[in-house]
């Protein structure tokens, strides 16, 4: 299959079919476009020490460690460079990094310190039984990774940092996490997100609340605005009518934060399987008073209704009667933008896309 987009919306027709249903497509976007983007790993306050985890879990699952040392924080690869097992099996505290297999021993940067019984071995240590370092990033107390970055974290996050900064945000309280599993395709969960097209028809109760809608595209993110006629369902620096009512921001290709005059709500989509998908809510909140207003009051409900045609629409994609679409001009600018996108990880190996 070739990917092509064409750059006019207008001329465009959408991903085909075969993406969404092909084990193959679903295994190549593991390393051309998950293993090259920027993930959300955890927040700040979680790396005490020594914390390991894999990454996209089910999908790439990547074995890394978050380690905060003398520096800061930063990310290593979590095997041993003598036999491949996993150094740290859960959060911890430590003045070195050990394996327990045959007593290897890191420094908290990585660097190789010592190994019994290797008298007399040629060329020994060198770089290779370093771990190797992982780009690693913070933003407004999230840390982020990526194995093989593409883009420069900068084109990757400067807009959503405008968004931190204007909000002003500096006690955020997280308060929970949960998991949703949707028996869909990532992308197809994705898409649904990046439209607002659709709110009248599947969100009654959202809708009421809604009055209007904007998009605005970026390099490697899109970010929606819905308005609302109702100012105490807004933020407090919207002071003019139609008033500001929630911030969408989607980072490619999986990253959705949820800006709402209560707070932020952190959705990071986590492929399974061609037709399963994890994710995984996070919730931080600012001011509790306005946590039951406006279009972030009931997110559990539109998440079900979200679910239920998406779901619809991975059964329907299956169909020998259907392939491709076409796009909205006016309301499905974001979902053009994301199927460029893939359209162009996809279609490139190894080579940076930063500037093409």
């Amino acid at each position: 299959m070739v990917f092509r987009i064409h750059e006019k919306i207008q001329y465009a027709r959408t991903l085909s079919s075969e993406f969404y249903l092909d084990e193959k497509y679903f295994q190549e976007s593991k390393e051309k476009i998950f293993a090259r983007s920027w993930q959300l790993v955890a927040t700040v306050d979680e790396v005490n020490n020594l914390k390991p985890l894999f990454l996209l879990e089910d999908f790439l699952s990547e074995p890394i460690l978050l380690v905060r040392n003398e520096s800061g924080i930063i990310c290593l690869s979590n095997v041993c460079t003598h036999r491949g097992k996993i150094l740290v099996e859960k959060a911890c505290r430590a003045r070195l990094i050990k394996c327990g297999y045959h007593g290897r021993r890191f420094d908290l940067n990585g660097k190789f310190l010592s190994m019994p019984e290797f008298e007399g071995v040629e060329d020994f240590p060198s770089d290779e039984d370093n771990l190797t370092r992982i780009p690693c990033e913070q933003l407004s107390g999230f840390v982020f990774v990526s194995l093989k970055p593409s883009f420069s974290f900068p084109s990757f996050f400067g807009e959503v940092k405008k968004v931190f900064e204007q909000l002003g945000w500096k006690d955020l309280k997280f308060v929970g996490a949960r998991d949703y599993f949707v028996k869909a395709h990532w992308a197809l969960y994705c898409e649904n997100y990046l439209e607002g097209f659709h709110i009248p028809f599947v969100h009654k109760s959202l809708n009421k609340v809604v009055s209007d809608y904007s998009t605005e595209i970026f390099r490697f993110s899109s970010l929606q605005k819905a308005f609302t006629d109702e100012l105490e369902a807004s933020f407090e620096f919207s002071h003019n009518p139609p008033y500001l009512a929630a911030l969408y921001f989607f980072i490619f290709p999986n990253l959705m934060l949820n800006f709402y005059p209560w707070g932020l709500s952190v959705n990071i989509v986590k492929p399974v399987k061609p037709d399963e998908t994890r994710i995984s809510y996070l919730t931080f909140v600012a001011d509790e008073s306005k946590l039951a207003k406006g279009a972030g009051a009931n997110l559990h409900r539109v998440e079900m209704e979200d679910e239920a045609v998406v779901e619809s629409v991975q059964k329907g994609i299956r169909s020998r009667f259907y392939d491709r679409g076409r796009y909205s001009p006016s309301q499905e600018r974001c979902v053009h933008h994301f199927h460029r996108l893939i359209a162009e990880f996809m279609s490139v190996e190894e080579t940076a896309v930063e500037n093409s």
